[in-house]
């Protein structure tokens, strides 16, 4: 024993070694779990049931893999410190797919299609093309550019990003020959002075989404919406989900405004299809409580629910399709319709064409971001057919 003592002496940086190793299991082992990780914006894997039949199939040990990377102790601690030797000790321009960009701006890293975007994208635009041909003069389509093609002097040097304005400008070209489409590009590059987009996250801003919707009034003939006639509301301290991804040390916070309305929205049961609606919930337009969250975003419209209705103070109504780009945008419409609706594709899957008969809606506006559009898997549902 005295032997074996005094060898361990001799290799200090060894006892360290399996020291550390050991107190960290034991650490880890003790480190309580999470479901939910509020820095990351998103679910934790949980420890997987066991059964030796998924252990054959080689499933356990995949599942248990993911659950050990994902709740090993201190992990937020270690994200940060590999944040910080990233950008201070290796001075990369990227982390976590967001490229990082001047005045603490993050972009999300898009330098060429995906394989399956490939396919999907033209998929996506044939299929506004024909839903857009089925309800001739009914229908807007507005796809919003992304931020790296607003700010392009605020990209790293020589980024490679994705041609964007040459898809925009072949997917306008394809749908505005059966829909009126919505190009803000010049309108955007014009106003980019101004908060269009928030620094840590995907989403245009509140400023953004009125900017747009001021062009969409005027297109349609519309007295817009009046900021300074409501109460504005601003909640400090939002990292969206670009800083979710990228975990910067020095990131600057954003700031999310929101306008107190009368409106209210109705959350719709869809599992019966859309001549069977029931009502799920009737709140009105923000939740709350989501703004106590990091996802404050989601706070805007409940988040994404299938379909939703809201109540507006002007005449007629109007059926926005739509990702999470719409959800700040459409409060802005209840100054000029009686009825909104609000139909997010990725979780409605019924005939969009019987639920406009049952609604009896007068306007439609697809209203999606580039990044999104190029490759959503669910724009198909758009010429779902009704006895489907």
């Amino acid at each position: 024993m005295k032997d074996a003592m005094r060898a361990l002496k001799k290799r200090p940086v060894l006892v360290l070694f399996f020291g550390f190793l050991f107190g960290f299991m034991v650490l880890d082992g003790l480190w309580p779990k999470r479901e939910f990780s509020e820095l990351e914006n998103k679910k934790l894997a949980q420890f997987p049931e066991f059964s030796f039949s998924s252990l054959f199939r080689n499933e356990w040990t995949a599942k248990y893999g993911d659950y050990v990377k994902e709740q090993f102790a201190l992990r937020d601690t270690w994200i940060d410190l590999q944040s910080r030797s990233e950008t201070l000790l290796f001075q990369k321009a990227e982390v976590g797919g967001q490229l990082l960009g001047a005045d603490d701006m993050l972009f999300t890293k898009v330098f060429a299609l995906k394989t399956g975007e490939v396919k999907q994208l033209p998929r996506n635009i044939s299929a506004v093309a024909q839903f857009s041909a089925r309800h001739p003069g009914q229908v807007t389509f507005l796809l919003a550019p992304s931020a790296s093609l607003v700010y392009p002097e605020k990209l790293p040097f020589h980024a490679p990003m994705l041609n964007e304005n040459a898809f925009l400008d072949d997917i306008f070209a394809e749908i505005g020959q059966s829909a009126r489409v919505l190009d803000l590009r010049g309108l955007f590059s014009a106003h980019k002075d101004e908060y269009l987009y928030y620094r840590t996250d995907h989403h245009w801003t509140s400023g953004g989404a009125w900017l747009a919707y001021t062009e969409f009034c005027r297109q349609e003939g519309l007295a817009p919406f009046d900021p300074a006639a409501y109460t504005a509301v601003e909640v400090p301290n939002f990292y969206g989900t670009s800083y979710s991804s990228a975990r910067t040390w020095n990131a600057v916070p954003d700031i999310i405004t929101w306008y107190e309305l009368p409106s209210r929205q109705t959350i719709w049961d869809v599992t019966a299809g859309p001549e069977a609606l029931a009502v799920l919930s009737e709140d009105d337009l923000y939740n709350q409580d989501a703004f106590a969250t990091r996802d404050k975003y989601a706070a805007f419209l409940h988040g994404n629910p299938g379909y939703s209705t809201v109540t507006g103070s002007g005449e007629g109504s109007i059926l926005v399709i739509k990702d999470s780009y719409a959800n700040c945008f459409v409060p802005y419409l209840t100054a000029n319709y009686a009825k909104i609706g609000v139909l997010d594709l990725r979780n409605y899957s019924y005939s969009v064409d019987a639920l406009m008969q049952a609604e009896g809606y007068d306007k439609v506006l697809i209203l999606y971001n580039f990044q999104s559009f190029k490759s959503d898997g669910y724009l198909y549902n758009l010429n779902r057919d009704p006895i489907e």
